[in-house]
């Protein structure tokens, strides 16, 4: 019996821009279903902005159904305020699809690197191609989307090995 395919949402967040992905994973097998960014009115004040990312997002969980999402986490940068400001787009990111009912996987910066690339240091041209490879019907021109997409990427490798660690907690 094969498997069902998985609609997996990953998300990039940001506050200028927020990058979505949408695949299917069934086995190994992995395709592309939708990408784009959503960038909110930068002349907005923050909480606005933030609106402006859970509203598009929102709209995403709507249109494609995902059953997971998967979430890029936070990296510290030399400016505590841009981080802690990037940290609450996060937030967002990550309670649109858990308002949803959706599970929501949270994935290092490295990791996706790694898991898409090969090395945990790849730059966003490196990824770009990468996915653009590994999901050859993707027509993603923006490197934000290339991210998000390689979030879900990343959960679609990884979502085995988290499933089976949650079960055996809850069989502990």
């Amino acid at each position: 019996m094969r498997p069902l395919p998985i609609r997996i949402l990953g998300v990039d967040p940001g506050l200028r821009r927020t990058g979505w992905g949408v695949i299917e994973a069934e086995g190994h097998r992995l395709s592309f279903v939708a990408a784009g960014v959503i960038t909110p009115d930068a002349e907005q004040d923050l909480a606005h902005r933030l609106a402006g990312v859970f509203a598009g997002l929102q709209a995403v969980l709507a249109e494609h159904a995902p059953h997971e999402a998967a979430v890029e986490e936070t990296f510290v940068n030399v400016n505590p305020t841009a981080t802690l400001k990037l940290g609450q787009a996060r937030g967002v990111a990550m309670l649109a699809p858990a308002l949803a009912g959706l599970d929501v996987a949270e994935y290092a910066p490295n990791l996706v690197k790694k898991t898409v690339v090969g090395a945990g240091h790849a730059e966003k041209r490196q990824i770009q191609h990468m996915v653009s490879l590994l999901l050859p019907k993707a027509l993603v021109k923006s490197p934000d989307a290339a991210d998000a997409l390689a979030v879900a990427i990343c959960h679609a490798q990884h979502r085995g090995a988290r499933l089976r660690a949650a079960a055996a907690r809850i069989s502990a």
